[in-house]
């Protein structure tokens, strides 16, 4: 059976893990989905539309694979 070095096992371990998660801002979400801001938090209210994250009392987030996948979705619909 080969051996692997401490580094080629780490290097393997590497190339696995997933990248982070990254999270966009209002007004980000906003460009990329076209869509304003009532009509994000309407849609989120309704279920349409991927849930905000908070941060803190004045900060809301959403994760960008969520809303890359909405986007896939809206457009297969049209």
């Amino acid at each position: 059976m080969p051996q692997s070095t401490q580094n080629e096992t780490y290097t393997s371990h590497v190339a696995e893990a997933t990248p982070p998660a990254r999270l966009l801002r209002l007004p980000d979400v906003m460009a990329r989905a076209g869509l304003r801001r009532s009509a994000i938090y309407q849609r989120m209210s309704d279920g349409r539309f991927p849930k905000s994250r908070s941060l803190g009392p004045k900060c809301a987030v959403w994760l960008e694979s969520e809303i890359e996948d909405w986007i896939r979705t809206v457009t297969k619909l049209d």
